[in-house]
This record gives structure tokens, C-alpha cells and sequence, in this order.
């Protein structure tokens, strides 16, 4: 530490003289004034900018790092102005200095390697292990899980020969690892994936957002209030993260007393969570650097965006600077948040870990499953796993690693870009009008996050409350944080229940009747909307429903044919039979959650193009059936044994890990040289 700040110090002294020697408004007196103001600044960075740091947290937080940046700016700025050998004209000229010293010393620290992450990893985050006193010596493996949201099987496969993922391509070649594909159930998304993985139980989750009619209102997955709900009615204290583990970036815990950005805990308040976000944020260099890549992954973003519609790419949508921002916090502050996370429970020797990687999920879902800037999220995402598996040997325990996915995507043209409607416009139109509530929007996942990350930093800013719903306005179903905590709990009254509610989840369509009490039957159905049913399966862009018949049972009705779920009977063409072989099943488990909407419906599969129409503004989407959506993956060690018979479903995955965590319980220490 004493080496790398004097080098902090020389370069500065460096760069303060080449500043002098180019500004006309600016000028040191000699090389020992340099130094001395090089220490200065050393000091107040040392000193000031963590404490600074702290009461500034959420909105550095919210400006990815930008706010703390321009305090520190001036603080520093106002300390050159007090500097006799120092002389400069004015304050804008110190704060200009500032901000070229700032850019200049992080360019060239991270040109000499001395601010590289192995840095940050043994100094910062290690000493954070030392302040929370919590650190296991033993010879008994851990268990790594690291999860990319969003990855599917055949997508890895063709990455792993054109060079995105190298990482994974070399544990593939050491011949350590092997790898495996999984089947998801109907609802292919992270929190039915999740609540399956992580505590065995996915029954009863129909979709990403869903209405409950006992409760009067809808349940959408990555609102903190619903996950945790979520989260209560299926853990019974023994899931896969239960035992002294870590749940870091997820939708649920898995019952880890150990948490940061997972939906299901961020409405708690844990002491010390802060703490960790205020240590990514201490050093002013590597706010930076945070600032630098944020603002290059913005102009990516939007150059990515522009190059789509010039070139006239298709699919594609419509992507504002409000995703560009969300897409830098995805793909860089929150990746570097949740790998220190993750480093400091390895340094800690917690027995199991748990993170999503949110990257390639995100920017899939708005460029394409294996478009450029895909593939380059998927990279960055390689990378750092590399990172996190370097640091295994510097833990106090041996750990086995584990990368999975939750769910695949599958790409295709949106629902509303095929068909100029929405899935609610023409549930209105053959409902005649009815009154339809729109919950297909919801709320992007890296915004999500971000907003737990802001609940999590434990420091209250009426600032950046008002920021984040200036950034919201107009965009749907907006929410934050604050309208979590103040109305957990509450419910739609009867009189102000819509008509109709249509719901989407990737390819999947939710259509439930919130003022019919029970689900509500084909026939019923018939009676108050007879054109609702035979209009919905006769269009070209959905490919069968559910709907359960008080006479017949649940049915599966397409185009062309009827399958009847329950007797095991098709009339005419099976309307399942282009999404699998267990599609029957998948559905039919389904229809006996209680929570079923009274319509379920799949988007058209086109399989010689491989796409769905998403019933969301999204390019590569999942939560139904369809394409790769269906088949995520596991990359594992080969002595963990993969089941011989094909793995159908998250609960299956729950206990194919359980039972991994049980055998290394035993493994002895040669385990280290493993992963």
C-alpha cells in the first residue's frame, strides 16, 4: 500500500507539472511543490473522500459515481486555491485542473497496473472482511454459483467457438469441466427458475407478473414487496443458501442469512450493507473509472441503437437514453459491485455463494440473443468469472464452482411490431371495449436493481428520490423504492378492480377477469365474451392457450386442434406438438397452480426462423415456450455427476445442487486445485 500511494504521488507530481507547462492559467513553483500537493491530495483522498462518500452515497450511487466525482471535484479544487506555491486564476480553473489530474492519474495508474482489480480485491475488499470479523479456516469445500441471467445453452455452445467466452471455453478444454443442459417448466424466467434453484418450490408461479384475485392485486416478480412474498410462502429454511451461505444480486435468497441486491431482502434493513457500497465508491480513481466505462457503455449503447435503424437490423425496438443509462449500471457498476460482493465472501470462507449476472440478459433483451453488443456483454461477464476464480486460492477454504444459467431467450419480432396492437388492444377489441389494465410493461430489471441497490446504501436523499422519479416519468408502471415500503400490503378495492387484466411475460400472455371471483371457465368465459376465445386462437401470432372446462377440463386449444390435458385426448392437430415433448406436461402443471389465470396464452413458435413474438417491447425475450427461451445450462466440475436422465425443471436443479453440497461436504483439500 505505502509503494503503490508514493507511485499515486509521483504521478501526480507529473501531471501537475505537465498541466503547469500547458495552462496558461496555472503554475507550480518546482518539483518539491508538485510533490507537496501531490501528498496533499493523497491525503485528502485518503481521508476526506471516504467520509465525503458516505453522506453523498445514493446519489453517486444513482449518477453512477458522477455526483461524488464533481463534490470531490471541488473539495479538492477549493484545497489547490489554498495552496501558496500554488497559483491559479480562478475556481473554474482549479476544478478543470481537478478533473484532467483525476482522468489523467486513473489513464496512467491503470496503464502501470497499480489501480487493477487485484488491488481493489486484497486491499479494499479483504480489509472489509477484516471489519465484519467473520472469516472460516477450514479444509471442507465451499460451493460457488455463478449465474448468467439469461444465457441459453445453444447460445453458450456457439460462444464458446467464436471466442466470447474464453473463460468457460478453457475449464471446457482442461477437461475439469463438462457441460449440460436443463429443461425450464413453462414459466421460463428468473424468478420461477430462482424460486425452483434456490428453495425447490416454483409451484404456484404461473409467470413473471401475475393476478391474484384473493388478494386484489397483481404479483410482479422483481418488486421487492412481491419477491419477498414470493419468498415467504416457499422457504422452509432449508434452501440451497441456508447454511451460512450468500445471496448476492438475485431475485431470492435462498434462505442466505448473507444478502445485497436480492429482491426478496432489500426492504430489510440489514446493518453493514452500506458499508460495502460506500468501500466501491471510497477512492476517487476508481470512481473514475467507474464514470469513464459508464459513460463509454452510454455512447455504445446509443451508437448500437442508431447503427440498428440505419442498417434497418431486424427485430429491433425502440431504445431511449433512459436504457442506456440502465444498461451502464448493468454492464458495469452493478458487475463490479456483485463480484466484490462475491470476492469478500470468498475471502470470508462463506460455505456457499450465490450471484446473477445481469449483463447479457440485459442488453439480449434489447439488441438481440447473439448480436455484437450481446456477445460482448456475455465477454465482460467472462471475464469476470475469471477474476472471481483467481481469487480461490487466496480464500480460507477450497471452493468448487458452478455456472449456470436460469433460462435461455428467444428472439423474434414483438407482437405489436408484427401486428400493429398490443396483446391488450385486441383483448379489448374482442372483449368489445371492456376496461383492460395493463400490467405488460413492468419494470426493467437493471432499474430493479438499481433502485435496491439505492434502499441498500442505508443513506436517505430526498434528492435522489426526486431524480429517480424524474427519470421514470411516462415510462410504465413506474415504482420505486419508497412506493415499496409505503404500500406493501395493500389491495385494489372491489369497486376499483378493472374489467380485464393482460399480463406478459416474455411470449406468455395472462388474461384474468379480476371481478369474477375463482378462475373462471371456458364456458363462463364464452358467456360474458364469446368472441374472446375463438378470436384469440385463430390469431396468426399466438400459438394455443390454457382454459380450464367445467365439463371437458384443462385444454390446451390451438388453430387447428384441441388438446385435452386431463383425458390425454387431441381432436385435430395438437397444438403443443411445436414446443416439445414436454409441453403436455408443462402446461398441465400449470393449470393446477391456484393462482392459474382463467387465460394462458404462448405466442406462435416459427420454427424455420427460430423466433417468437414477445408480447413485451423486448428482442430477445423469454417466460414461455418457444426456441432456447426453454434450455438453459450447467457448467460444472466433472465429479459433480449431472443426472443421467433428462433434467426437467428448477425444483430438479434444486436437488441435483443439494445433493452436490452434500458430497463436498466430505471432499478433502486437493478439491482447491479444482476450479
Amino acid at each position: 500500500m505505502l509503494v503503490h500511494g508514493l507511485v499515486v504521488v509521483l504521478i501526480d507530481a507529473v501531471a501537475l507539472l505537465l498541466l503547469a507547462a500547458v495552462l496558461p492559467g496555472f503554475r507550480v513553483d518546482g518539483v518539491l511543490a508538485a510533490l507537496a500537493t501531490g501528498v496533499l491530495l493523497g491525503l485528502i483522498n485518503a481521508f476526506v473522500w471516504p467520509l465525503l462518500s458516505r453522506f453523498t452515497l445514493r446519489i453517486t450511487v444513482l449518477t453512477l459515481g458522477l455526483f461524488g466525482l464533481v463534490v470531490n471535484g471541488l473539495i479538492v479544487a477549493a484545497a489547490m486555491l489554498a495552496m501558496p506555491w500554488l497559483q491559479i486564476d480562478g475556481l473554474a480553473e482549479a476544478l478543470a485542473i481537478t478533473f484532467i489530474l483525476a482522468t489523467l492519474t486513473s489513464l496512467i495508474s491503470a496503464l502501470l497496473a497499480i489501480d487493477e482489480d487485484s488491488t481493489w480485491y486484497l486491499n479494499v475488499v479483504q480489509n472489509q472482511a477484516r471489519v465484519r470479523g467473520h472469516r472460516i479456516e477450514t479444509e471442507t469445500p465451499g460451493i460457488i454459483f455463478l449465474e448468467i441471467d439469461g444465457l441459453a445453452h445453444d447460445v453458450l455452445r456457439r460462444a464458446l467457438a467464436n471466442g466470447s467466452a474464453p473463460t468457460m471455453a478453457g475449464l471446457l478444454r482442461g477437461g475439469d469441466f463438462t457441460l449440460d443442459q436443463w429443461e425450464t417448466d413453462w414459466s421460463s424466467q428468473t424468478g420461477a427458475c430462482q424460486a425452483g434453484i434456490l428453495h425447490g418450490d416454483n409451484h404456484d408461479m404461473p409467470a413473471f407478473r401475475w393476478w391474484e384475485k384473493d388478494r386484489n392485486r397483481a404479483i410482479v416478480t422483481n418488486h421487492p414487496r412481491d419477491a419477498a412474498e414470493i419468498e415467504r410462502r416457499r422457504s422452509n429454511g432449508d434452501g440451497l443458501l441456508a447454511d451460512d451461505g450468500a445471496s448476492r444480486a438475485n431475485i431470492l435468497s435462498g434462505d442466505a442469512p448473507h444478502s445485497q441486491l436480492t429482491m426478496s431482502t432489500v426492504l430489510e434493513h440489514r446493518k453493514g450493507i452500506g458499508r460495502d457500497y460506500a468501500a466501491y465508491f471510497a477512492r476517487p480513481y476508481a470512481v473514475v473509472k467507474t464514470a469513464a466505462f459508464s459513460i463509454i457503455e452510454i455512447f455504445r449503447e446509443r451508437a448500437s441503437a442508431i447503427r440498428q435503424e440505419r442498417q434497418d437490423i431486424r427485430p429491433r425496438i425502440k431504445r431511449n437514453w433512459s436504457y442506456a443509462v440502465m444498461r451502464a449500471w448493468a454492464t458495469v457498476v452493478q458487475l463490479d459491485l456483485q463480484v466484490a460482493a462475491v470476492v469478500g465472501d470468498m475471502l470470508a470462507g462463506r460455505p456457499a455463494i450465490y450471484t446473477t449476472f445481469l449483463a447479457y440478459d440485459e442488453v439480449a433483451h434489447h439488441s438481440g440473443i447473439e448480436r455484437a453488443e450481446s456477445l460482448q456483454a456475455l465477454s465482460k461477464v467472462d471475464r469476470q468469472i475469471r477474476r472471481i476464480m483467481s481469487i480461490a486460492d487466496l480464500a480460507p477454504r477450497p471452493y468448487r464452482f458452478v455456472i449456470l444459467s436460469d433460462h435461455g431467450q428467444s428472439q423474434g419480432i414483438t407482437f405489436l411490431d408484427r401486428y400493429d396492437q398490443t396483446l391488450e388492444d385486441l383483448v379489448s377489441q374482442l372483449c368489445h371495449g371492456a376496461e383492460v389494465a395493463d400490467v405488460a410493461g413492468g419494470e426493467d430489471d437493471a432499474r430493479a436493481y438499481l433502485n435496491a441497490s439505492l434502499a441498500e446504501s442505508d443513506v436517505d436523499s430526498a434528492a435522489a428520490t426526486a431524480l429517480i422519479r424524474a427519470g421514470r416519468s411516462g415510462e410504465p408502471d413506474g415504482h420505486d423504492l419508497e412506493d415499496e415500503k409505503s404500500s406493501a400490503g395493500t389491495e385494489i378495492e372491489q369497486s376499483q378492480l378493472p374489467e380485464l387484466s393482460v399480463m406478459a411475460s416474455g411470449c406468455l400472455g395472462l388474461v384474468s377477469f379480476p371481478r369474477e371471483p375463482g378462475r373462471l371457465t371456458y364456458e363462463r368465459i364464452g358467456e360474458l365474451y364469446p368472441d374472446l376465445i375463438p378470436g384469440l386462437v385463430q390469431h396468426p401470432g399466438i400459438g394455443f392457450l390454457l382454459v380450464r372446462s367445467s365439463r371437458d377440463g384443462a385444454l390446451a386449444i390451438g388453430s387447428s386442434g384441441t388438446n385435452f390435458l386431463d383425458r390425454r385426448r387431441v381432436d385435430g392437430e395438437d397444438p403443443l406438438s411445436a414446443f416439445g415433448p414436454n409441453t403436455a406436461d408443462h402446461v398441465r402443471r400449470t393449470d393446477g397452480f391456484p393462482h392459474c389465470p382463467d387465460i394462458v396464452l404462448n405466442s406462435t413458435y416459427w420454427a424455420d426462423l427460430d423466433e417468437v413474438a414477445a408480447f413485451e417491447e423486448l428482442v430477445g425475450s423469454h417466460g414461455g415456450l418457444g426456441g432456447a427461451q426453454s434450455h438453459p445450462f450447467v457448467l460444472h466440475p466433472v465429479d459433480l455427476e449431472w443426472p443421467e436422465e433428462p433434467v426437467i425443471g428448477a425444483e430438479s436443479v434444486y436437488h441435483v445442487f443439494k445433493g452436490w453440497q452434500a458430497g463436498i461436504a466430505g471432499v478433502s483439500s486437493p478439491a482447491r486445485a479444482q476450479a
